[in-house]
């Protein structure tokens, strides 16, 4: 009876710190890891890619982490609420020149990294924001964490 009691506050522990663990924002690893997962859909099928990036199914809109992305003309090919604008010229909230800052350090092969400011979903004051972004055939992509 005393081990069925101490197994089963163990379970609810480790349970509630498997949910306090998720949090309201996303991390750095868990936006990281986005972003790989995004280089793979994009080389298995561009186009379901950014659809699915888009409409954040298949695991690609968690909390506030959503991958992004560009194409060659700066406009962007999968964005939740910003498709036809031009990543290229966008600015964040401080005036930073935040889309030509994405597509200069963008690198096939590599995870670079882009500090802007950026309201939170929802909220309208911006705070810092840091994307990982890399180049995927003629794709900028890139996922994004709250500090």
């Amino acid at each position: 009876m005393l081990r069925q009691t101490v197994l089963a506050l163990a379970l609810a522990v480790l349970g509630s710190a498997g949910v306090a663990a998720a949090g309201p924002s996303g991390t750095p690893a868990e936006a990281k890891a986005m972003l790989e997962k995004v280089v793979v859909a994009l080389k298995a099928d561009k186009a379901r890619a950014l659809v699915m990036f888009t409409k954040g199914e298949g695991g690609f809109m968690d909390r506030d982490l959503y991958p992004y992305c560009g194409g060659p003309d700066g406009y962007f090919t999968a964005h939740p609420t910003l498709l036809g604008t031009n990543l290229k010229e966008l600015k964040d909230k401080a005036g930073k020149p935040l889309g030509a800052d994405l597509y200069a350090v963008a690198e096939e092969g590599t995870i670079s990294e882009v500090v802007y400011m950026w309201p939170r979903p929802g909220q309208t004051d911006p705070v810092v924001k840091v994307a990982y972004v890399t180049r995927i055939g003629d794709q900028v992509c890139a996922v994004g964490y709250y500090k």
